[in-house]
């Protein structure tokens, strides 16, 4: 089967990280766009050869041409679009987080369920090559038996982030769920639980130390997996230059490997043998292998490796952390 899909939200992320690989894939072709403000989904169907343009979200669901559908909102709407689209019989792909919430998660579960259709999250990290490099050096144990995770990630205030006459949604929490630590961290929470399965307890404390806007700017925590492995994070968006960094940390009985969460830098292992590096190159749209692994499983011919039951446990550990 051809998946046709529809566009909710047709902005920054579906230029170039996203859309273009619905293309790209094999079976699968974008068919419409949809964005409140007809003018800009018009323009975005021109620039990328969509024959049609809604901007009405309902009026793309109930296309008989669209059978699958992409919410590519913030999270304030993912819940609402997704399960709409679900009760109309369509498969889901929603951009992460899954929701603004972790009791919308477990709603659009409830809904997939009912309907029987597939929902799935846009957490691409589960796909890359680097990081299925570091996935399996620790299965072929090469740092011995993991112990625990560090996660570092700092750096200033972007001009959307610190202009308050303009500011990014992202750091507002009514429409992001939370701050920057919702945007990015989910990130690398969600790809620490792919390599080492669920957290299933987690505490942390944050704060407003930047006064830029309401949402929390600086995040410490402290996890646990399943398994017993330990782990820490810090996440700061409002140091200075000389202050950012981008780590994350395997530390094992026998070595560590060392990754960048957003660098794409290559994966560093380092034993008593010395330290391997491996460099590695993402596709360009770097959600290509992940939607190639979502039109398989809609059709059938094999599981996708991010779903909604694995997203929606980041939204629990998220929240662990951030209590509004």
């Amino acid at each position: 089967m051809e998946v046709r899909w529809g566009f909710i939200g047709c902005g920054d992320v579906t230029e170039k990280k996203s859309g273009p690989a619905f293309n790209k894939v094999k079976g699968s072709k974008v068919v419409s766009v949809m964005r409140r403000n007809g003018h800009l989904a018009k323009d975005y169907a021109t620039r990328h050869g969509v024959s049609t343009w809604y901007d009405s979200a309902t009026d793309l669901i109930n296309d008989t041409n669209v059978n699958a559908v992409y919410v590519a909102t913030p999270p304030s709407t993912h819940a609402r679009y997704a399960i709409e689209a679900m009760q109309a019989g369509k498969p889901v792909y929603v951009e992460k987080p899954m929701a603004a919430s972790y009791a919308e998660c477990q709603e659009m579960l409830k809904v997939s369920r009912q309907t029987g259709k597939p929902l799935f999250v846009a957490y691409y990290r589960r796909t890359l090559p680097g990081f299925l490099k570091v996935k399996e050096l620790v299965k072929d144990g090469h740092i011995g038996k993991p112990l625990m995770v560090n996660i570092r990630l700092t750096r200033p205030a972007l001009e959307a982030e610190a202009n308050v006459n303009n500011q990014s949604w992202r750091v507002d929490p009514r429409i992001a769920g939370g701050g920057l630590f919702y945007d990015l961290a989910s990130h690398q929470l969600d790809y620490l639980m792919f390599v080492f399965d669920d957290i299933i307890e987690v505490n942390g404390l944050t704060d407003c130390m930047g006064g830029l806007y309401k949402a929390e700017d600086t995040v410490v925590a402290n996890f646990r997996f399943r398994s017993g492995l330990l782990g820490v994070g810090a996440w700061s968006f409002v140091t200075g230059e000389a202050a950012q960094e981008d780590v994350m940390e395997i530390i094992g009985t026998e070595g560590k490997i060392l990754f960048s969460g957003f660098g794409h830098s290559p994966v560093r292992l380092m034993t008593s043998r010395g330290i391997l590096e491996f460099p590695y190159h993402n596709p360009e749209n770097i959600q290509y292998y992940l939607i190639e692994q979502v039109v398989e499983a809609i059709n059938g011919k094999r599981q996708c490796v991010s779903t909604g039951e694995t997203a929606a446990q980041t939204n629990w550990v998220m929240e662990q952390v951030v209590k509004y």
